[in-house]
């Protein structure tokens, strides 16, 4: 076991209601369950929050959850123990947490589906959290604890979204919308893979950052809200964009479709703009247009590993927000990130 001492207790944040952010509590001494023997005792050095972490205690999250659950799904940490059985890793091991437990290959089913961390299963909001072996990777070893944080939600949703279907090519055309994790993520994986990027975004400030991320092209989307035909007509031949994240939802759908290539790909992520769109696209659209939507939920273990070795490839940094919370200021971490003060992933240092 080396010189690590096994705790008993652990700083734990947990959701106990749907009253907004006065549902999370934090209790200084919760007690850490024994180890059995298939799982890991992980001692968290980060966390990172998404979108879906703010709905939670909203009340608004669509997706299976359970009253008093540790929140975050994203975790960077090491492992200090490991139960008599465990084979993947050893103590010291530097690892981050898979998004559904057992979501391990393939695609998702009614039991994966419901094995959401920081849903259902206790998530990373803690100093120390026991986890099946199986749920969760390695951490990329070109990454800080902050940096690696960030992956299980965003990245892992942006690397299913270009790859998942019909994986990107080289020379292809990719659009992106906004800057949030996901959307970031997908700017840097798509340029990795040899693709033209298209990104939007609402001003100049944050154009210029998506440029030097290397996106080819930036559309503003409040000065033209046909971005989708300017889009299209960026690309080789003016035939459509080949991926599109949709992280908009009804709101932008329509630009996305009119930016579409003929058997592109619509990767429905999020519905930042809201669930209800007064100019919202049919199924009809979609045969009108020749191409495939698909909804995705984050990706699976063997996705992650993948992406994981694409970072390491290319030297990939995600981008981390300069403001840095401590677990104790979880709270106001979600206060900051609910009033979009953030530009990229939003981390919280656990010590």
């Amino acid at each position: 076991m080396g010189d690590i001492s096994i705790p008993t207790t652990s700083k734990t944040w947990t959701v106990e209601g749907q009253d907004g952010f006065d549902s999370l509590k934090f209790n200084k001494e919760a007690p850490i369950p024994e180890l059995s023997d298939n799982e890991v005792l992980v001692k968290f050095h980060a966390a990172s929050l998404n979108y879906r972490d703010l709905i939670i205690p909203k009340g608004k999250y669509p997706f299976p959850q359970k009253n008093g659950v540790v929140p975050a799904s994203d975790g960077a940490g090491e492992v200090v123990a490991v139960g008599s059985k465990v084979t993947r890793f050893k103590v010291g091991a530097k690892v981050v947490t898979l998004f559904n437990q057992t979501h391990l290959g393939g695609s998702l089913n009614p039991q994966t589906s419901a094995s959401g961390l920081g849903g259902v299963i206790d998530g990373a909001l803690r100093q120390y959290g026991t986890f099946n072996e199986n749920g969760l990777v390695d951490m990329p070893p070109s990454l800080n604890w902050l940096e690696a944080a960030t992956l299980p939600c965003a990245a892992l949703t942006a690397w299913n979204g270009l790859y998942g279907l019909k994986p990107l090519q080289p020379g292809q055309v990719v659009l992106t919308q906004g800057t949030g994790g996901v959307s970031i993520f997908a700017v840097q994986f798509a340029k990795a893979a040899g693709a033209t990027v298209i990104a939007t975004t609402s001003s100049k400030e944050k154009a210029d950052i998506l440029k030097k991320l290397g996106a080819d092209h930036v559309l503003n989307y409040k000065e033209d809200p046909n971005w989708g035909e300017k889009a299209k007509a960026l690309t080789p031949g003016g035939e459509g964009v080949d991926h599109v994240l949709e992280v908009g939802g009804p709101a932008t759908m329509k630009q996305s479709l009119n930016a579409i290539k003929i058997d592109g790909v619509i990767s429905i992520i999020g519905f930042l703009g809201g669930v209800r769109g007064e100019d919202a696209p049919g199924f009809l659209d979609c045969l009108m247009k020749i191409c495939t939507v698909r909804g995705l939920l984050v990706g699976n273990r063997v996705q992650f590993e993948e992406m994981n070795r694409a970072i390491e490839a290319n030297k990939i940094k995600p981008v981390v927000d300069e403001k840095v919370f401590t677990l104790e200021e979880t709270k106001e971490a979600y206060q900051y990130m609910w009033d979009q003060k953030h530009f990229g992933k939003l981390t919280i240092k656990i010590e």
